[in-house]
């Protein structure tokens, strides 16, 4: 079951996300920090948060939103699977989740963007084999050798 994020969710994804050895420090507490911000008080228009749950657990979210400025593209921000759900197809039902928030709220392209650091292959991989296309690429974008590759998939014309 994929839903909107609960308050109850905040300790095991913040579990979860320290969990994954590829996440620097800093991303870790990005991810955190969204997290926090999705569920304070405040209304939060800049991007929506679903969590994948497999039989009350835990196993996966998506962080998506709309790109201010544009007529229809959306980023995703983060998708992170537990490591115990990885390879399992979690990933691929929470992108087709996000795909198809995408389409209902008007959307017609999402944008993925990631490193392009060795430890990344595999997240490009997954980005590759569900369709989506290398955009663009900026070289040493998060630092000297450390392109940012940003992925995308139109859809809808």
């Amino acid at each position: 079951m994929i839903r909107t994020i609960k308050t109850d969710d905040k300790e095991n994804l913040t579990k979860m996300i320290n969990q994954i050895k590829l996440f620097t420090d800093d991303e870790k507490n990005i991810a955190v920090e969204l997290i926090e911000e999705a569920l304070s008080e405040d209304d939060n228009d800049y991007y929506n948060i679903f969590v994948y749950e497999d039989d009350g657990n835990v196993a996966g979210y998506h962080c998506t939103g709309k790109r201010a400025l544009t007529d229809g593209v959306f980023d995703m921000y983060w998708i992170v699977v537990s490591p115990e759900y990885q390879n399992k197809g979690v990933g691929k039902k929470l992108l087709k989740h996000a795909e198809e928030f995408v389409l209902e709220n008007n959307g017609r392209l999402l944008l993925a963007e990631t490193s392009s650091q060795e430890n990344y292959f595999g997240t490009r991989c997954f980005y590759s084999n569900n369709g989506y296309s290398i955009l663009a690429e900026i070289k040493d974008f998060y630092k000297v050798s450390d392109n940012l590759i940003i992925f995308g998939k139109y859809l809808k014309i």
